[in-house]
């Protein structure tokens, strides 16, 4: 059994779109019309055919507060690893991402936290020796 696709609620898909391609630099693997919303989906560039993150409207009801209280608490909705977080802090600073907090050391991983600007919080990792990355 594997991760096919997990999800990150978003305020718009527009802008998700932006700042998960744009910024972060994922590819897109599905944008399909779905009525006002998209069947929107993104993949890392290292493995196209991995696990899709897909960009989900906060429509339900229930998503809002539950996004305002991960917020509040400083939880991300989502995790990334990344080879080089000091590489990827300088780079995302300089395309204007907004940093909540900056590569700090955590045990084994350096990571970081940052604004999606779509109501979300999503931490970079980093892990710090080799042998310990986590993989699909």
């Amino acid at each position: 059994m594997r991760i096919y696709i997990t999800n990150v609620f978003v305020d718009d898909q527009s802008r998700a779109l932006d700042f998960y391609a744009g910024k972060l630099g994922f590819e897109v693997k599905n944008d399909i019309p779905m009525g006002q919303h998209r069947w929107l989906t993104v993949v890392s560039k290292e493995k196209p055919d991995g696990t899709e993150l897909l960009l989900e409207p906060s429509e339900h009801p229930a998503v809002p507060p539950y996004k305002e209280a991960l917020v509040r608490d400083g939880i991300p909705a989502a995790s990334f690893q990344v080879d080089d977080l000091d590489s990827e802090y300088e780079k995302l600073k300089r395309l204007g991402v907004e940093f909540i907090r900056e590569p700090t050391d955590a045990g084994p991983v350096r990571m970081a936290l940052i604004d999606d600007r779509c109501g979300n919080l999503v931490q970079l990792v980093q892990y710090k020796r080799a042998g310990h990355a986590q993989e699909d």
